[in-house]
């Protein structure tokens, strides 16, 4: 199978670009990110990550490959295995029949990893298309080239226990989109961001979800030094290490909605892009903040100046998905 790999930001918006490419649908990580409606925010006090609250930057792990798939009509067949046997039979058979198959895999069992990178994490995508002898040939997003694993260690990052256990999936293209309504397509994908963002009643989600986090900062008790110094770090963590991150995100949206600008020539969107971009900044700016409070030698006990720092990015990402939200019901009438 002749097969062109090509390095993402993120794993499953990169495997989707990456998957329609290589099956003749040209298609960037960007534009993927941005169709799926994968940005978000999220405060959730009850979900634990090392005894804190998780707290996510984009929609949850498969939402862009299902969104995808039902709004381009991708037809993707996914399957589950109950024993790793079936499940490698179910990939060598795919890859015999010249597919490039995605994996959903656990990233602490993947050898190609170098050791300080690997950690428990059970939604790691990445693309197989083909295999020599005992090693299957990997197109990860991560990387800069094409990895090789074998058997073994595949078969154990695919059927790893815990949190979001991939069971083995895997999931090949149907077929690729033939004629594609990109102002009805990006219009209705940028209604469905505003809506995550700005049109949820839910306190934890979207902006609700940033303010919320704000008073949470705020709240902190100037006495637990050491509480403080792990939560801060961990927001950092959340937002900056884990997957693309939180600036990151807001960044491939902001090119998303250059390459909409373009492609729709719709100036309102190129402004948007450049705002998003300015907004990108501003969380590399709060991570920086607290990055620096928690390097202090004695803790600055007034927490209300990361808490305006983190409202001001609410208000911003506020005001952007009211003016995307206004331009999608304008097109849509006109």
């Amino acid at each position: 199978m002749t097969f062109t790999h090509q390095q993402s930001a993120h794993c499953e918006s990169g495997v989707m670009s990456s998957l329609l490419t290589n099956a003749g649908f040209a298609i960037s990580e960007p534009m993927v990110f941005g169709l799926s409606s994968a940005l978000a925010f999220a405060y959730l006090p009850i979900v634990k990550l090392n005894g804190m609250p998780l707290i996510a930057y984009r929609m949850p792990p498969k939402h862009i490959i299902n969104t995808l798939n039902k709004r381009l009509g991708l037809n993707i067949q996914s399957q589950r295995f109950s024993r790793v046997e079936a499940g490698q039979l179910a990939l060598d058979q795919a890859l015999a029949n010249q597919q490039a198959v995605g994996l959903q895999t656990s990233v602490f069992w993947l050898p190609y990893f170098p050791a300080e990178m690997r950690f428990h994490f059970n939604a790691h995508n990445l693309l197989v298309y083909g295999k020599e002898n005992d090693n299957y040939l990997i197109s990860d997003p991560v990387f800069e080239e094409v990895v090789q694993c074998d058997s073994m260690a595949l078969n154990k990052a695919r059927f790893a226990k815990g949190a979001l256990a991939p069971k083995g999936l895997m999931y090949t293209l149907g077929r690729t989109p033939t004629e594609v309504n990109w102002p009805k397509l990006i219009r209705q994908s940028i209604k469905a961001t505003t809506r995550i963002l700005d049109g949820l009643p839910l306190p934890w989600i979207g902006v609700r979800g940033i303010f919320h986090l704000a008073k949470q900062i705020e709240k902190l008790d100037p006495s637990a030094k050491k509480y403080n110094r792990l939560y801060l770090t961990h927001i950092v963590r959340m937002q900056e290490e884990i997957g693309t991150g939180g600036a990151g995100f807001r960044f491939m949206y902001a090119s998303f909605l250059q390459e909409a600008a373009t492609k729709l020539n719709e100036p309102v969107l190129h402004d948007a892009a450049n705002q998003m971009t300015l907004i990108g900044d501003g969380w590399r700016g709060f991570a920086s903040q607290l990055v620096q409070y928690c390097k202090a030698k004695q803790a600055d006990t007034d927490f209300s100046v990361l808490a305006t720092s983190l409202r001001q990015l609410a208000v911003q990402e506020r005001q952007l998905m009211q003016q995307l939200a206004a331009w999608s019901k304008q097109t849509a009438n006109g």
